[in-house]
């Protein structure tokens, strides 16, 4: 079964007396294990398309399902429990609690999740070390560097063992070095645990190690290639 199912689906936004067409009929599957970019200019369609399939968002017209279940007729309390278990998301802002270590940022969605805390505790310093974040663990986001911040919120979003992670312009903030660890990392997490990452991105070295690119060109998909 694909892990997103997208049917048909168009998002419409009113800007005064315009209305503009975000999203135009987009039909899209993401299979388990896949490593995918969505690819386009700006106003193409691909962080609206993220936030339909993270549920952040509702179609104006169309189906997305996640592990078949329809997003669309779900209530906000089952949308919340959806994102909470089955989706990890990545952020160019990163997103992290200030206030919180590395440690307790990657712990966070599990402790919603009710994870016991032997579980929590394994699974924050394995994730945290296999992000290369080994002995900072109790630094908080201002003690860390733009990339170890990034690396914090990918390990917030693995930790939580979702069947999707969604990242939105990941390396948009880092410097183009950080940014390829940062890629390589994600990529190394693909390939060895098997996680499925879909992003929107216009950063070529995302493209070049995505195995399927995704381009949106107004609001249609305009090219699906597999490498």
């Amino acid at each position: 079964m694909a892990i997103a199912t997208v049917r048909g689906a168009t998002r419409d936004y009113q800007q005064g007396k315009l209305v503009v067409h975000a999203l135009r009929g987009v039909d899209l599957d993401v299979e388990p294990g896949e490593f995918t970019a969505l690819m386009g200019p700006s106003g193409s369609g691909k962080t609206t398309l993220l936030n339909l399939i993270g549920a952040l968002d509702r179609p104006t017209a169309g189906t997305v399902a996640i592990e078949g279940r329809d997003l669309v007729a779900l209530t906000r309390a089952q949308l919340s429990d959806l994102r909470l278990r089955r989706l990890g998301f990545v952020f160019q802002s990163y997103n992290l609690i200030p206030v919180l270590t590395a440690y307790e940022n990657a712990e966070f969605v599990m402790l919603l999740q009710g994870v016991s805390a032997a579980e929590r505790r394994a699974r924050v310093l394995e994730t945290l070390a296999a992000v290369g974040l080994a002995g900072l663990e109790n630094r908080r986001p201002a003690e860390l560097s733009g990339g170890q911040q990034q690396r914090v919120a990918v390990a917030r979003a693995i930790a939580g063992r979702p069947a999707l992670v969604l990242a939105d312009e990941p390396t948009a903030n880092l410097d183009s070095k950080t940014g390829a660890e940062l890629i390589e990392l994600m990529s190394r997490l693909n390939r060895e645990l098997g996680t499925t990452f879909v992003f929107a991105t216009h950063d070529p070295k995302v493209m070049d190690a995505a195995r399927r690119v995704v381009r949106l060109v107004d609001g249609q998909i305009a090219e699906d290639v597999r490498k």
